[in-house]
């Protein structure tokens, strides 16, 4: 017997479940398919960041596992079926004849379009020793934290190995961080990663960039890793790079869909009945962007593939110290579109009165613009970045040129803003000279006309 949904989401991750309850709100029958699925590691990033002394390592665990239990009684299955989600805690797999259908043990599924929202895992590099020597990853650290030794290597350049890598050096740990890039955060502005490079190594973190990974051994006890010419002794290794989408068992090749889950701007995949949304689809794991995505496929799902997904104003953010948090383009993204008009502006928060007050005074604002105002993309590096941006992002939302964003309090940290828009204005009246002139002329016929 077949049973018939408007949508089945195959995925209990955040998102997914973010999906199923959207799709209810449009009347839609939904099926919710508990593939299993591993957490995030940014929520565990975070706390552990915010206890980084880690003097009672079991009363943070405590704390983590509070957040996650309330967490998931919002997302529990009687909630769910509650608000009109048919959850169905099996495995499952896509079958393609006669129709395309989901298959798990007991039940077949069938619907009008599919979500994958399985989330990611990591990607374990084999044959070079490390399932043999043991690692640890941003979520199994969390089994050992009260016996982490003090040496560590973490392998990534991602913003969970610098979130996690930069707690771990401020609990007191002895970290080195092997980077297979050139630099860390290589996706964005050169000055940008290099100046949090400059913050984690300040912290005592050795970075090492352009190592690739070559080889794992474990000689006398401890633990040897091999990059590039270098070979490094560690008492423990966290593998906290690149991840995979968490897909294995779906047969996704037998349905046409290729590979790496490659999407199209409205998150169908290469079958127009399967979509997908998350960090299944790869990027940064980010949750909001994740939700942002399921809301976009649930919508092309359920009625017509029209819309689509535009990230130019959704804001993310790396919870290092200092924070980074960018919207929209790149500096070198929009000299790519747009040639010469583009223009970038910076302000520091040294410069900032309450960042003064409050001793936050390293980091910057920098906007890339057009010639005419119009904002491209944002970063704010420095205290409260990540609530900062927000204010950024709705003014691009929303076509707010940035000579308007004069609105924000004096004394607090969003004066950042405020200043950077100025600086902007004071540098574009000097490019004018026409109008420099005309200004200059009437105040000279002023001063002798009232002689």
């Amino acid at each position: 017997m077949i049973i018939e949904y408007d949508l089945i989401v195959i995925g209990a991750s955040p998102e997914g479940i973010h999906a199923a309850l959207t799709a209810t709100s449009f009347n839609a029958r939904v099926a919710l398919v508990e593939q299993p699925y591993v957490e995030s590691p940014h929520l565990g990033n975070r706390i552990l960041g915010n206890f980084a002394h880690l003097d009672h390592p079991e009363e943070v665990k405590h704390r983590r596992s509070l957040i996650l239990s309330t967490k998931a009684f919002g997302y529990s299955p009687a909630i769910l079926a509650d608000r009109g989600v048919d959850v169905i805690s099996e495995k499952g797999e896509f079958c393609p004849q006669p129709n395309l259908t989901f298959i798990t043990k007991h039940r077949r599924l069938r619907a009008r379009a599919y979500l994958i929202a399985t989330g990611s895992v990591p990607k374990i590099p084999h044959g070079l020793g490390l399932e043999e020597v043991g690692y640890l990853t941003p979520l199994s650290l969390w089994d050992n934290l009260s016996y982490l030794p003090q040496n560590l290597v973490v392998l990534g350049s991602n913003p969970s190995a610098l979130e996690l890598g930069q707690s771990l050096a401020l609990s007191g740990r002895n970290v080195t961080l092997v980077v297979h890039h050139n630099r860390i955060l290589p996706q964005e502005d050169p000055e940008v990663s290099l100046f949090i490079q400059r913050s984690l190594e300040a912290d005592g973190i050795n970075i090492i960039t352009a190592a690739p990974l070559t080889q794992v051994k474990e000689i006398e006890g401890k633990k040897w890793v091999q990059v590039g010419n270098r070979a490094i002794e560690s008492e423990e290794i966290v593998l906290a790079g690149v991840r995979r989408a968490n897909v294995e068992g779906l047969n996704l090749e037998g349905v046409g869909v290729k590979d790496g889950i490659l999407i199209n701007e409205k998150l169908q995949t290469t079958n127009p009945m399967i979509y997908a949304c998350g960090d299944v689809v790869g990027g940064y794991a980010l949750s909001h962007l994740a939700m942002f995505e399921a809301e976009i496929a649930v919508k092309n799902a359920l009625f017509w593939p029209f819309f689509k997904v535009d990230y130019n104003s959704i804001p993310w953010a790396i919870f290092t110290v200092p924070q980074v948090a960018r919207v929209g383009m790149t500096a070198a993204q929009a000299i790519c579109y747009y040639g010469e008009e583009v223009e970038v502006v910076r302000e520091y928060f040294k410069d900032i009165p309450y960042a003064q007050v409050l001793g936050e005074t390293t980091g910057f604002c920098q906007f890339v613009i057009r010639d005419s105002g119009v904002i491209l993309g944002a970063y704010i590096v420095g205290a409260e970045a990540a609530e900062l941006i927000g204010a950024i992002a709705l003014a691009m939302k929303h076509k707010i040129k940035l000579d308007q964003l004069e609105a924000f309090p004096y004394l607090t940290l969003s004066q950042i803003i405020t200043q950077t828009a100025k600086v902007w204005q004071g540098e574009r009246r000097k490019r004018h000279r026409f109008w420099q002139n005309c200004w200059e002329n009437l105040f000279i016929w002023r001063r002798n006309w009232t002689k």
